[in-house]
């Protein structure tokens, strides 16, 4: 594995980082404040959003850019956005800059994701994909916890300006390490848009958004969850994301591995049916004890980040002449999920209970293995022509 797609996956993970630690200081914030606690998860909403929008549009706004220098700018504006939402007095401030840290965030996920799969053979870009996810759950491993800790220790201010460190050194990093890459070809927004025609496409990509829907209505308040549930101390609390990451992390790396020897379908069915049968069991377990209940927490964190690999690499086989496009689209509808997931978690919140956030979520994963289904069983697209060769960076 080419050592440049490492560096790109520690950017992956400062920018994964950002978007998930408001979940585990959604307390602190909503005291800090004076706003609810769904209040508070909307700024994983908002973020997403921003997320989802800006990624197809600034991808074809910088396609003419060398890809090394774009991505330090935007790594750049990355690190200015934080610092605000480190100084941030009020809740609008802190929304306008979550969407400025989104926007940016979305091309450098792509960025990372597109330079990784051409910086390897063919036959490697699944695990390629896999590490670059890897990067953003390794976020949960190191960046969710250590925020936490942070956030209990100096107040929910400081992991923003960790991570502002943080993203000094993947300029750091990027900048040393990390060739000149040149521009891709300019593709349309209509061009992006009409490849989405297809119903095998339009059902590949609504895989990714339902179970990202079903996880993060769970997810986004799993430590209200946790405290609802177990009463848990927030040291034991920044154990369990600890925990969760772990297996994030090694899920995100094993769903690589699975998709290059197994074949994308195989592999997401298997997945997809694998994690339904784990958010079912969720609430059950947690009636049963806390350490059964964890060893579901860890089954369902891995299957969270398997799909990912296998499921864009399923994209670049259905529909090879437009592969950037359906990256940088299910970058987009992955985002879309996250923020669907955090308005129906705070709408089961305010209606009735944390505790029942694991069976809506459950419905929606559900959702997404039929998708899964329907979207196998679609026919192929016809392939007019071959995809193009790799580029020089491999040799």
């Amino acid at each position: 594995m080419d050592f440049r797609v490492y560096i790109l996956a520690l950017a992956a993970f400062v920018v994964g980082t950002v978007e998930l630690i408001i979940g585990g200081i959604l307390d602190q914030i909503a005291s800090d404040l004076h706003i609810s606690v769904s209040a508070a998860g909307q700024l994983i909403t908002i973020f997403s959003i921003a997320f989802a929008v800006s990624a197809p549009i600034l991808m074809n706004a910088t396609a003419r850019f060398e890809r090394k220098k774009l991505y330090l700018v935007f790594l750049f504006v990355f690190l200015i956005s934080n610092l605000i939402v480190a100084f941030s007095s009020n809740y609008v401030t802190l929304l306008a800059a979550r969407a400025l840290s989104a926007s940016s965030g979305s091309l450098l996920i792509v960025l990372s994701i597109t330079i990784a799969s051409k910086l390897v053979q063919p036959e490697y870009k699944g695990r390629a994909i896999g590490v670059i996810y890897m990067g953003i759950s390794g976020s949960l491993v190191l960046g969710v916890p250590i925020g936490m800790v942070l956030g209990n220790a100096f107040g929910w201010r400081a992991p923003f300006l960790f991570v502002a460190l943080l993203t000094v050194m993947a300029m750091g990093g990027i900048y040393v390490f990390l060739s000149n890459v040149p521009p891709s070809a300019v593709t349309s927004l209509r061009k992006q848009l009409s490849s989405l025609k297809n119903a095998k496409l339009v059902s590949g990509h609504l895989i990714s958004y339902l179970m990202l829907t079903g996880h993060l209505t769970l997810y986004a308040y799993f430590t209200p969850y946790l405290q609802t549930t177990f009463q848990l101390s927030p040291g034991a609390t920044s154990l369990v994301y600890f925990l969760f990451g772990l297996a994030a992390v090694s899920g995100g790396g094993l769903g690589g591995l699975f998709a290059d020897k197994w074949g994308t379908s195989r592999s997401m069915l298997l997945i997809v049916s694998c994690f339904a049968v784990a958010m079912f069991i969720l609430p059950l377990a947690a009636q049963v004890s806390f350490y059964v209940f964890m060893a579901a927490v860890m089954l369902w964190s891995a299957l969270s980040w398997a799909l990912s690999p296998a499921q864009q690499s399923y994209l670049m086989q259905t529909a090879p002449e437009t592969s950037d496009i359906q990256l940088s689209l299910n970058t987009s509808v992955l985002h879309l999920g996250i923020a669907s997931g955090s308005i129906v978690g705070g709408i089961v919140i305010e209606q009735s209970s944390v505790a029942h956030n694991a069976w809506v979520g459950c419905i929606f994963v559900l959702l997404a293995l039929g998708s899964t289904v329907y979207s196998l069983t679609r026919p192929a697209l016809v392939k007019s022509a071959a995809p193009a060769a790799h580029s020089a960076m491999t040799k």
